[in-house]
């Protein structure tokens, strides 16, 4: 629509572009784009961006049409070890945690779940009995089962109950319960509403979805954790920066040093390809 209104409204402008465009095409495209990535040194998804930006500008704003553009010198993907903290510094940083931020940092590093997918807990996802933890909602829609250590499994036994009394007030409040993925919301309306369903930290206060409009009590937010550990680390005094997915980093070097092979982390991390978590082994 802005594309159809820009040709409309502006004619001399779309000419002034047209006009030294004509004088280039492909191999004007090839030359820039190689120098991206030979020259400039600028990362694949950089040069992926100005090749789309180039040809939506042909193709769909001045309407010409580009040929093949041939063969590009194509940017290296650069190989990053991951950021991780030996067992001293992370038990350091961990004293400096509290409440739920501090159950938070435990299963980050004894877990290996992912912010957001500790974050999204549920109440019926904790195995204590299998000492597993389920996570349903992990990255790219895919389930898996990971470690629930001793240590994390008796710390998470005093915020349960917590939750559990103000899931009880808040039911007989009348207020709704949590938020479901939109296919589980419709399929079992009253579900929201069942213990098991409901986050295993949860926000301090009841706000507005989003979605639907309707007040509910959302989980922790990201950036409370983030704040916490970052406070965590200035007070501990450790040089190096710390984040929550260093965190978990750390879980998945710790666990291959303890001896597990690393199809079981791979298991634990929710990696695709074993590839993946390879690249801890150098670490």
């Amino acid at each position: 629509m802005a594309i159809k209104s820009f040709h409309r409204t502006s004619p001399k402008l779309m000419d002034t572009v047209r006009e030294p465009t004509r004088k280039m095409g492909s191999h004007e495209i090839n030359s820039f784009l190689s120098y991206l990535a030979s020259r400039r040194k600028v990362s694949p998804s950089i040069q992926n961006q100005a090749l789309s930006a180039i040809l939506f500008l042909y193709q769909d704003v001045l309407t010409m049409d580009i040929s093949d553009i041939g063969e590009l010198v194509r940017a290296k993907k650069r190989e990053r070890l991951p950021v991780v903290r030996p067992r001293k510094e992370v038990r350091d940083l961990l004293s400096h945690l509290q409440g739920d931020t501090y159950i938070v940092g435990l299963l980050l590093c004894e877990s290996g779940l992912r912010p957001g997918e500790c974050l999204r807990l549920r109440v019926q996802e904790i195995h204590c009995e299998k000492n597993q933890i389920q996570v349903r909602e992990a990255k790219g829609g895919k389930a898996r089962i990971t470690l629930l250590p001793d240590q994390v499994k008796e710390h998470l036994v005093r915020p349960l109950k917590k939750v559990k009394a103000s899931y009880k007030r808040e039911r007989q409040a009348g207020y709704p319960g949590v938020s479901l993925p939109s296919a589980l919301e419709r399929k079992y309306p009253n579900a929201s509403s069942e213990w098991g369903w409901q986050y295993v930290f949860p926000a301090a206060i009841i706000s507005q979805d989003p979605r639907s409009g309707v007040k509910r009590r959302p989980h922790l937010g990201a950036w409370v954790i983030q704040r916490a550990i970052k406070d965590a680390r200035l007070k501990s005094g450790l040089p190096k920066p710390v984040t929550p997915q260093t965190l978990r980093h750390s879980f998945a070097t710790h666990l291959l040093e303890a001896g597990y092979d690393i199809r079981t982390g791979q298991e634990s991390m929710g990696h695709k390809d074993v590839k993946t978590t390879r690249i801890y082994t150098p670490v």
